[in-house]
C-alpha cells in the first residue's frame, strides 16, 4: 500500500457511470476485487473504489455519481490530480477452475480487471435500464439482463465457480443460491485499512471490517476472498 498524487489521464461515459483514468505512478494495481481510497475534490474524505481496469501506466476506475464524493471524482478532466492510495484489502481467490462472474449495476466495475486476469470466463450482468447495462462493453463474454429478471433466475444449473459483486440483496440472494460463492461486498469506508471501523459488518456470529477482512469473503463464511 502506497499514497501518490495522480494525474487525470481521462474521463469517459459509460452509460450513467464515468470512466476515469488516472495515471498509474508508482502504485501496484494488486489483485483483482482489491480497492483503492481516491480523494474526492471539496470533500474530507476519500472514497473506496475497486480498480476497473489496468493499462500501461493506467489505472482507471469507474465511478457511479451518486453523491457529493463521487459526484467530485466523475467531474475529473484530464490535467487534475488527486491522491490515491492502495492497493487495499483482500481481492479474489484467481485459483478456481470453471469462473462465472456474476455481477448487478455499479457491481460490474472490478469485473474488467478480473476477466484480464482470469482469460475471459463468461460473465452474467444484471441492470436496471438499457442506459446501465452499457457498462457490460467493459466485460469480454458478458450475457445481459434487464430489470424485472433477476441474475439468480438467470444462473445456468451448474454455475461453476461464482465470484459477485453487486448490491447487498443480489449478494444475499447468491449466497443461498450458491453457498461457495467469492463476493465482493460493499461497506462505507473512511479510512480503507481498519482503523475507523466504518466497515464493520456482521459475519460469522462478529463482526468484521471489511476493508481488512475483505472486501471479497466467502459466501459460506469459510475465509476470506484471497
Amino acid at each position: 500500500m502506497r499514497t501518490e498524487r495522480l494525474a487525470v489521464r481521462g474521463n469517459e461515459a459509460v452509460g450513467p457511470y464515468a470512466l476515469v483514468r488516472l495515471a498509474r505512478g508508482g502504485l501496484d494495481p494488486g489483485q483483482p476485487g482489491q480497492f483503492f481510497m481516491l480523494e474526492a475534490p471539496g470533500r474530507v474524505l476519500p472514497r473506496p473504489f475497486s480498480l476497473c481496469l489496468a493499462g500501461t501506466g493506467e489505472l482507471a476506475f469507474l465511478v457511479d455519481p451518486v453523491g457529493h464524493g463521487t459526484r467530485a471524482i466523475s467531474a475529473l478532466a484530464r490535467g487534475d490530480a488527486i491522491r490515491v492510495t492502495g492497493p487495499l484489502g483482500h481481492g479474489f481467490d484467481l485459483s478456481v477452475r470453471r469462473p462465472l462472474l456474476v455481477g448487478g449495476g455499479i457491481g460490474v466495475a472490478p469485473f474488467p480487471y478480473l476477466s484480464q486476469a482470469l482469460g475471459g470466463p463468461p460473465a452474467l450482468l444484471g441492470f436496471r435500464t438499457a442506459h446501465h447495462a452499457e457498462a457490460a462493453s467493459l466485460v469480454p463474454n458478458a450475457e445481459v439482463v434487464l430489470d424485472p429478471t433477476l441474475v439468480t433466475e438467470a444462473l445456468p444449473d451448474d454455475p461453476g465457480d461464482v465470484l459477485a459483486c453487486g448490491p447487498e440483496p443480489m449478494l444475499d440472494a447468491l449466497a443461498r443460491v450458491v453457498p461457495g460463492a467469492q463476493l465482493a461486498r460493499e461497506a462505507p469506508m473512511a479510512c480503507g485499512y481498519g482503523a475507523c471501523y466504518g466497515c464493520v459488518v456482521p459475519r460469522e456470529g462478529g463482526y468484521v471490517r471489511l476493508c481488512i477482512e475483505g472486501p471479497v469473503v466467502m459466501a459460506n463464511g469459510t475465509g476470506e476472498g484471497a
